[in-house]
């Protein structure tokens, strides 16, 4: 049995040491998956606190198949949308936030990552820019998007398919790859 497992089958017997385990386990990655989509880190620590809020208020809603990280990414993605309806802000571009620094840590690395991918995909619809998120920021399986994003799993590799065309299209405008040049991936998410 997994520890997931093990842990929602202690939630559910009403143990409150497991929640605060399950908390720990996941919220690195929730509140990585808010800053994404809220404007500043106060806010994506709202949107983080409030999401394991609504997944304990919920849970009894909640039958375990295996995908309660599905599950919190599901209950993520409303928060933020609620979270960026009541506050609207400006994205910051790449070249406002670039900061020089002597040395290099791993941190400012990963936060300069990100902040590339987020430009990267600031031209494609918001559809796409959700999956192309959740596969390369959030690290996600395809079948954990479809289940994130209640889509099925061929949908959302069509729509990986696509963004990945777009995005190339968009970095090479002079190169035209056909569409069986990609690179596909199985149903686990892993390049062929």
């Amino acid at each position: 049995m997994a520890r997931e497992d093990e842990l929602i089958q202690r939630i559910a017997q009403g143990e409150a040491d497991a929640v605060d385990e399950l908390i720990t386990m996941f919220y690195p990655e929730i509140l990585r998956y808010c800053l994404w989509h809220t404007p500043d880190r106060s806010l994506a620590e709202d949107a983080a606190q409030e999401t394991f809020l609504k997944a304990i208020r919920y849970f009894d809603r909640y039958t375990h198949k295996g995908r309660f990280k599905s599950f919190l990414y599901q209950i993520a993605t409303n928060t933020c949308i609620d979270l960026q309806r009541k506050y609207r802000h400006t994205a910051i571009s790449l070249e406002e936030s670039a900061i020089d620094i002597a040395y290099s840590e791993p941190a400012f690395e990963a936060i300069r990552s990100d902040m590339a991918l987020r430009q990267l995909i600031t031209g494609l619809p918001k559809d796409l820019q959700e999956i192309v998120l959740l596969r390369f920021g959030q690290e996600l399986t395809l079948r954990e998007i479809a289940k994130a994003v209640n889509l099925p799993l061929r949908t959302v590799q069509s729509r990986l398919r696509c963004a990945m065309k777009k995005l190339r299209s968009e970095m090479n405008p002079s190169e035209k790859e056909p569409a069986d040049k990609l690179p596909k991936e199985t149903e686990k998410g892993e390049p062929l």
